[in-house]
């Protein structure tokens, strides 16, 4: 004999679908854009995708990039067209502050074209540790609170800045709800003087793009 779900079971298996967590939302363009070209913004950009065949080496050697972990080609690729795409969306950057490993510092440099400034603190607070890596927990508070301070500072008039930084720097700035941070992906920040910078929205590489290939409108 075939048993019957209790009703109470029944209407959970019924509403599944509509309980498992929904996509993140994509940003929308047509309102940051313009917001951006207007400037005042602070970018806190993971840096793009890297090569797994080569290994970082601890501790870090800033100067010998054959101890670190480079960008893939597809890696750069995403950067320049990132830095194709804000040229062409009139998205202007001022202060552009990076980790000091190569692989942000020329993510930084592929989307903005420089002039760059290497930041201790914007640096791989998991250093050594891959689970840190994998799974970062937002332990350094040092770190958390240099990054904020950071992205609290006002840009110049029409301007952006920009930082460029890891994962678990991510995390330890702004909790572990950004865990998920993907790579070359963007939290755009408004600075706010009395308090923490308020958070307008995540954009991902392919977005950016995506607006600066999309034709102009028409009124």
């Amino acid at each position: 004999m075939r048993l019957r779900p209790p009703a109470g079971l029944l209407a959970l298996i019924c509403l599944a679908p509509l309980l498992a967590p929904l996509p993140a939302s994509a940003a929308d363009m047509g309102k940051i854009v313009p917001m951006l070209k207007q400037g005042g913004y602070v970018l806190v950009l993971r840096h793009g995708a890297t090569d797994e065949t080569t290994k970082d080496v601890y501790p870090f050697v800033f100067d010998d990039m054959t101890k670190q972990r480079q960008l893939s080609e597809a890696g750069r690729k995403t950067a320049r067209d990132m830095g194709d795409a804000f040229i062409k969306l009139g998205i202007k950057f001022g202060q552009v502050y990076t980790s000091q490993l190569h692989r942000a510092y020329e993510t930084g440099f592929l989307v903005s074209g420089g002039p760059i400034t290497p930041v201790n603190v914007l640096s791989e607070s998991g250093a050594g540790s891959a689970a840190a890596m994998a799974n970062p927990t937002g332990a350094n508070v040092h770190v958390g609170n240099a990054i904020r301070a950071l992205t609290n500072k006002q840009p110049p008039a029409g301007v952006n800045n920009l930082l460029v930084t890891h994962k678990p720097n991510v995390v330890d700035a702004f909790g572990k709800d950004f865990a998920d941070v993907k790579e070359a992906e963007a939290l755009i920040y408004q600075p706010n003087a009395s308090g923490a910078p308020t958070l307008i929205a995540r954009v991902q590489a392919s977005e950016w793009i995506a607006a600066a290939a999309a034709p102009p409108k028409t009124n």
